[in-house]
């Protein structure tokens, strides 16, 4: 079933990795957010509360690169039903800030770990691929030895869930929720005239190349469409907390994860066989609904599509509220 919030919206149910100048132009940073950067977390009384029901912060050992261990950072809280948090681009598994406290208080127990190359994770110089991300959350959940487990990502994260599912199925998931997905192929070709030219993407390297820091800056206003109803929700501590997240990301994970964008993952979507629920605001500047979500949405049988009026594409802490109900319901 769809649904859309401000109009009623009827659809069928539908490792080795690969603006000129110093900012990003607005229509290179609609395509940025296919980075998919996540919403901070800020240091909060919850997350002492949550440590009741803890196990020790982890690593987890993925790879090798030049005989050191690749290690993923996770945090591992409360205990139940299983839920891996998956954050965007180029923030971390702290991302989750708003949504992790709701989910244990429903009874669930809540991983949330940082990407290679972000966060506290090791910062490689490879694996920058869709192929070697799936691969470290796979990693993960036999480590972990997480079963009937759900999903949950946010931008650049709903590529890993998407490409997890087409590489190794869904016998180890229950459900998956996609917030401001990336799918189903960002980039224009003769076969996808809806996608992004490929011009886009040279500019986002560009401005990373020459001014990294700069280059974050623009992409968080339109991030948050600041100017819009979402821009009203966000402070500048936030967006400055962000920043500090962002540039402190691996610079080489950081321009090679533009690569990864560009995956088609139509036939990855096409062996997702389980209930799904797909959040876009309307408002997304980085990720524009009408070539993301509404498309990934008419590809997946069994969905829940909602569209909120006005959200951002940092809706996880934009919209909070209305993404812990929905999450919160769905889960259950």
């Amino acid at each position: 079933m769809f649904f859309r919030r401000k109009a009623s919206f009827k659809a069928a149910d539908t490792d080795q990795s690969r603006s000129t100048g110093a900012g990003i132009s607005r229509r290179d940073s609609l395509t940025l957010a296919a980075l998919g950067f996540a919403a901070p977390l800020l240091p909060t009384a919850a997350r002492a509360a949550n440590n009741r029901e803890s196990r020790p912060m982890r690593t987890i050992e993925v790879g090798q690169e030049n005989s050191k261990p690749i290690e993923i950072y996770y945090q591992d809280h409360g205990s139940g039903a299983p839920v891996v948090l998956i954050h965007g681009w180029p923030l971390n598994g702290d991302a989750w800030e708003k949504e992790t406290p709701a989910l244990l208080s429903a009874g669930h127990r809540v991983i949330a770990y940082d990407r290679r190359g972000f966060g506290r994770s090791s910062k490689t110089g490879v694996g920058y691929n869709y192929d070697t991300f799936a691969a470290d959350l796979d990693t993960l959940l036999r480590t972990l030895n997480l079963t009937d487990v759900s999903l949950v990502g946010h931008s650049m994260g709903t590529g890993e869930i998407t490409r997890y599912i087409g590489k190794y199925g869904t016998e180890r998931l229950r459900k998956v929720v996609l917030i401001g997905t990336l799918g189903p192929y960002l980039l224009k070709t003769a076969d996808n005239p809806d996608g992004v030219d490929g011009s886009v993407f040279d500019g986002i390297r560009a401005g990373i190349r020459a001014d990294r820091p700069a280059a974050m800056t623009d992409f968080l206003k339109n991030f948050y469409s600041v100017g819009g109803e979402d821009g009203k929700r966000v402070s500048d501590r936030v967006i400055a907390a962000n920043w500090n997240v962002a540039v402190g990301a691996s610079p080489i994970g950081t321009l090679a994860c533009v690569d990864a964008w560009l995956e088609d993952f139509r036939n990855d979507i096409a062996r997702n066989n389980i209930p799904t629920m797909i959040i876009h605001g309307d408002d997304d500047r980085i990720l524009p609904v009408a070539a993301t979500a509404r498309r990934q949405a008419e590809m997946i049988k069994d969905v829940r599509y909602i569209e909120i009026a006005g959200g951002s594409h940092g809706m996880p802490w934009t919209r909070a509220e209305e993404i812990n109900t929905e999450l919160v319901r769905f889960l259950a």
